[in-house]
């Protein structure tokens, strides 16, 4: 066998393999014989059927298994010998006039290479990197909500402006016909909030459905319907008052902190504000942490610049899927996965250049650190070491979840990188100007 590899630019190249009988005759004759001792065909006895009817009934299907093997396993080696970055796979070219009889199979595979390219780490533009802290304000907002939550309901006849009403929606042609719970001070409609105030159980208002509350993404499951038939409503439905609510803010006490927080590990106001603060600005450093990384993907991708073989990536496209796509489809689907692919390959780069690895033992610390995690939100705060070490074990027999977990710890160690090398600026930000500044 030979194969030699013929580069038509720094992007393409063909490579030629050349396979002779002696490749694959001696693996054909086995495989043959094989089939002569099992073969069950009427007139002959098993074993006995000659190997002229054999090679006549089996010999090209046996041949073309043998040689595609020899292929591909050859391919991938000179490919690995080779130390050459290929994109997608090798792509057999078209020969009409290929003859299986020949002493001699030659083929041709087109190769896609992916480019030389550089990532300098300390870009020139700064990237901003958000430390978003907890105002007054919003600790303030967070201790009413707490009192709210663990407060206690008091019935009232009449409705007021904060107070919590039980009752039906309804609209026959929209099919709306949901029993449900409004908090009057999470509704956006002033108008709504006046139609409701003075009312009585019994009584039934008409309220208009666009604007009606203030986070829009709750209004299907208030009305009863898919939130994505709830984006487009703009009807009146009516509401039918059933209860009448005052919630009255639980106290500030030890019995609160200790059921938020554990026996005696906040012990008065001042305490659970900065316990409010403290957990709010850990969950702020994960949401500035993936938008900074975030922005220096996108950053690397509008910089770093280099060209693909796209007429190969596009044929690629075209054959290698479930079924084959004509031309412009397959143009289509490249110059949507085109961005991905850059990232992929620059990522990639980024991976190398700096030597970073996931190692096993570091995965099953961040597996079972993910796992503590997960166990404290059920109210289970201390593991025993033995009960982790079980638990991530089965996880990491799951190879999805290894995948998934190996991104993320890798993703990690990329931001780590970043926040050390990257040109940064730090832009301290209340969590709402923050929102404000992401969503533009």
């Amino acid at each position: 066998m030979n194969i030699t590899k013929e580069q038509i630019d720094d992007l393409n190249a063909v490579v030629k393999v050349a396979i002779t009988k002696e490749d694959y005759q001696d693996k054909v004759d086995t495989i043959l014989k094989d089939y002569k001792k099992q073969a069950n065909v009427p007139g002959f006895r098993k074993g006995q059927v000659p190997m002229g009817l054999i090679k006549k009934q089996y010999g090209k299907a046996v041949l073309v298994d043998e040689v595609n093997k020899l292929l591909q396993d050859n391919l991938n080696k000179y490919l690995t010998e080779e130390k050459l970055d290929v994109l997608g796979n090798p792509l057999p070219k078209q020969q009409d006039s290929f003859d299986w009889d020949q002493e001699e199979l030659d083929f041709e595979f087109e190769l896609g290479l992916a480019p030389n390219f550089e990532v300098p780490l300390k870009t020139k533009k700064a990237i901003t990197h958000y430390k978003i802290v907890a105002d007054k304000k919003m600790v303030t907002e967070q201790v009413e909500r707490i009192q709210k939550q663990y407060g206690k309901l008091v019935s009232k006849e009449v409705v007021g402006k904060t107070d919590e009403v039980s009752g039906k929606f309804f609209n026959e042609a929209e099919e709306i016909d949901n029993q449900t719970l409004l908090e009057l001070d999470k509704l956006k409609s002033k108008k709504a909030i006046e139609s409701l105030v003075g009312k009585k159980v019994g009584d039934t208002v008409t309220l208009k459905t666009k604007g009606l509350v203030k986070e829009e993404y709750l209004l299907g499951s208030i009305l009863g319907i898919s939130k994505e038939k709830a984006e487009k409503l703009n009807i009146e439905v009516s509401f039918t008052i059933t209860e009448i609510n005052e919630r009255e803010p639980a106290e500030l006490n030890q019995e609160l902190f200790d059921k938020l927080f554990g026996k005696d590990a906040v012990k008065s106001e001042k305490e659970l504000r900065e316990r409010i603060i403290e957990d709010s600005e850990k969950q702020f450093e994960q949401q500035a942490d993936q938008k900074l990384l975030n922005d220096v993907t996108e950053y690397f991708i509008e910089n770093t610049k280099f060209d693909l073989p796209a007429g190969f990536l596009t044929k690629w496209i075209q054959v290698t899927g479930e079924k084959e796509l004509s031309e412009e489809e397959a143009a289509e689907e490249y110059q949507k996965s085109e961005k991905g692919l850059r990232y992929q390959l620059i990522e990639g780069k980024v991976i190398n250049d700096n030597n970073l690895q996931v190692q096993f033992d570091e995965l099953k610390e961040f597996a079972k650190g993910f796992i503590k995690s997960q166990m404290a939100q059920f109210g289970q705060l201390d593991p025993q070491e033995e009960e982790l070490d079980n638990i991530a074990a089965r996880v990491l027999g799951n190879q999805d979840e290894v995948k998934r977990l190996s991104e993320q710890l890798m993703s990690q160690k990329l931001l780590s990188l970043y926040k050390e090398k990257a040109n940064l600026k730090t832009k301290e930000v209340t969590y709402e100007n923050f929102i404000k500044e992401v969503n533009g």
